[in-house]
């Protein structure tokens, strides 16, 4: 069995306040249970913990081209608690931050979501439910819509395996390049 390229996965979350220039609230949450195609998904608690040490980028729709801060400058903070993942972003004086913070206070933005990898280990299945324990944290997004990709999407990514997987990658990238076209 051929071993695909890890797929970065997303998952959206909607809380959030501004403080000032900071931008507030929870990127994950522990214990909900997502509906995510075929299966359902909870986060337990620790899923961050090892990440957490790492450096973590904030960005604006999962778009790398649009850095809002980093956990390695200090601009972000993330810690877990007995709610989820608690973040902290000092928003940058770009246009893209001051778009941020003008959004945030009329109540316009999607929310969060957080992009993640799941190490070997991180994951245990029982039926059709995912219970996610460790998680190799990538980045925070503010969404400032809906998340980048469809949870169905999402869901074949996280299930399937070998070239299988592959094909559906290839066919998502395809019709997600033509939408922009």
């Amino acid at each position: 069995m051929t071993s695909a390229t890890p797929t970065i996965e997303r998952r959206a979350f909607a809380e959030l306040r501004t403080a000032g220039r900071r931008l507030e609230g929870y990127a994950a949450t522990f214990g909900s249970a997502a509906q995510l195609g075929s299966f359902s998904e909870t986060i337990a608690p620790g899923a961050f913990r090892s990440a957490l040490a790492g450096d973590v980028l904030a960005l604006l729709d999962h778009d790398p081209a649009k850095v809002l801060g980093r956990t390695r400058s200090g601009t972000l903070r993330l810690s877990e608690d007995s709610r989820g993942l608690a973040f902290s972003l000092d928003l940058p004086d770009t246009q893209a931050g001051r778009d941020i913070l003008a959004l945030a206070d009329r109540g316009d933005l999607g929310g969060m979501s957080f992009g993640f990898l799941v190490p070997e280990g991180g994951e245990s299945w029982s039926g059709s439910t995912r219970t996610l324990r460790a998680v190799d944290l990538r980045e925070i997004s503010v969404v400032s819509a809906w998340p980048a990709y469809p949870d169905t999407e999402i869901a074949l990514r996280s299930i399937m395996r070998g070239n299988e997987a592959a094909r559906r990658r290839r066919i998502l990238v395809m019709a997600e390049n033509a939408s922009w076209a």
